[in-house]
């Protein structure tokens, strides 16, 4: 079992090793996949490396302020006119989680794995993993530092947004003094702490409004209050004009319940299938939870997808949860 600081060596010597690279991250790509992304860009565009940065569909239009946004690929949009063998994947726990993006990568590619996942199973050629990292942001901030590269205000901003997402605004237990000293160290550089969190946190689309008012129309609760849950279905998302990215937060609004131990928000994404994305206090893993209907996640933000209708996978989950309680 290699320890961190090898994988980080290892992972620079696959940098420096290869050239002509893939770069991906998870579908519906939160803030901390689309930051590292584009700061694994910077990294390569630094060392005069050849490089596409891709995703299964958009980035979310709230992150598009970041250096070079506009370069992540839509592959729904984008042709494939070849493939790549040489690939570095970040903040994706589960490679399946790169979606249909696989279709760009050689059979056999030399794969770096990036990630801060607890429940990432080692999958690549490379690891770089750190399961108490508060994001994979903060697991770049290490790898490029070995670099010696310097640092700029572009690299900051990407580093800060997903730092800043995936602790919640620096709230979550996640949130390390190394976390507060990497956060200083980017403010330094020229963040702008304030708007940032006032954009990615705080501010609320009209669609995001309307289906957030949709979802706490749905809002259940178990009878010991332990347990509470919202859904939404594609009619609340048309209704609301609302896309993925406008259900972001969402799940926070049961969890914050007082009394409550996991909030769960299901997404209907078909008549035959579900999403599940849950949140806990600490008293349950929901990771665990997840793991055993096919996701991951971390201990207290986890999610999965599961066949079945609404009604049936809300019935597994839940059940499920409270026997963990």
């Amino acid at each position: 079992m290699r320890t961190y600081e090898q994988e980080l060596i290892g992972a620079k010597q696959f940098i420096e090793q290869h050239d002509d690279f893939l770069i991906v991250a998870h579908v519906q790509p939160d803030g901390d996949a689309v930051s590292s992304t584009l700061a694994v860009g910077w990294l390569l565009s630094r060392l005069g490396k050849t490089f596409a940065m891709i995703n299964e569909g958009p980035i979310p239009q709230r992150m598009t302020y970041m250096h070079k946004a506009d370069e992540i690929l839509d592959m729904s949009l984008t042709p494939r006119t070849r493939t790549y063998g040489n690939v570095i994947c970040v903040d994706c726990a589960d490679f399946k989680r790169v979606g249909r993006v696989s279709e760009w990568m050689e059979e056999g590619a030399n794969m770096l794995n990036i990630d801060h996942h607890p429940t990432n199973d080692g999958y690549g050629t490379q690891t770089l993993i750190k399961a108490d990292a508060a994001a994979t942001a903060e697991v770049l901030y290490d790898l490029i530092a070995l670099f010696d590269l310097g640092w700029d205000r572009n690299l900051a901003e990407m580093l800060y947004t997903g730092i800043l997402t995936d602790t919640g605004g620096f709230r979550y237990s996640s949130t390390s003094p190394k976390v507060m000293q990497i956060a200083s160290h980017l403010l330094e550089l020229g963040v702008n702490g304030p708007d940032l969190a006032d954009s990615l946190l705080e501010q609320l689309t009209k669609p995001q409004f309307d289906v957030l008012t949709l979802a706490l129309g749905t809002l259940r609760m178990s009878d010991n209050g332990k347990v509470a849950w919202v859904h939404v279905t594609p009619e609340h998302m048309e209704q609301a004009g609302a896309a993925n990215e406008d259900l972001e937060g969402i799940v926070n609004y049961p969890r914050n319940i007082q009394g409550v131990e996991v909030g769960v928000l299901f997404k209907v994404i078909d008549e035959g299938a579900v999403k599940a994305s849950m949140r806990s206090a600490g008293k349950v893993d929901v990771a665990a939870v997840a793991a055993e209907f096919g996701g991951g996640g971390h201990v207290r933000a986890a999610g999965c997808r599961l066949e079945g209708t609404l009604e049936e996978v809300t019935t597994r989950v839940i059940e499920r949860i409270s026997r963990a309680l």
